[in-house]
């Protein structure tokens, strides 16, 4: 018998954070943040193309999921990946992925 994939006490935070991730405006975001490291806000926003509302509720969404850090500096705010496991997770989406499509 296998173990589960994840514990009860696991369950729901797993769900949340796996949702988070599942949106492509927000892949596009820690994308960003993964080949740029810690960009500003108005970076993140030229670079995946948002408004500023719109920027600022997936990178709070993303904060709270624990996915990205934020930090101020002066009246400007800073992003860089909080958490390490999201490329490994986006890396094996993207290998099952391409291993489907026999490339």
């Amino acid at each position: 018998m296998n173990p589960p994939l994840v514990a009860d006490a696991l369950v729901e935070p797993a769900a949340r954070r796996l949702k988070a991730l599942a949106d492509p405006t927000r892949l596009r975001i820690l994308n960003a943040l993964r080949v740029h490291g810690e960009l500003s806000v108005q970076a993140i926003m030229d670079e995946v193309g948002l408004k500023q509302a719109n920027t600022s509720k997936h990178l709070g969404l993303l904060a709270r999921e624990g996915l990205v850090a934020r930090r101020a500096e002066g009246a400007s705010a800073y992003y860089s990946l909080a958490e390490p496991s999201v490329a490994g997770i986006a890396l094996l989406v993207v290998s099952a992925l391409r291993a489907e499509a026999g490339g």
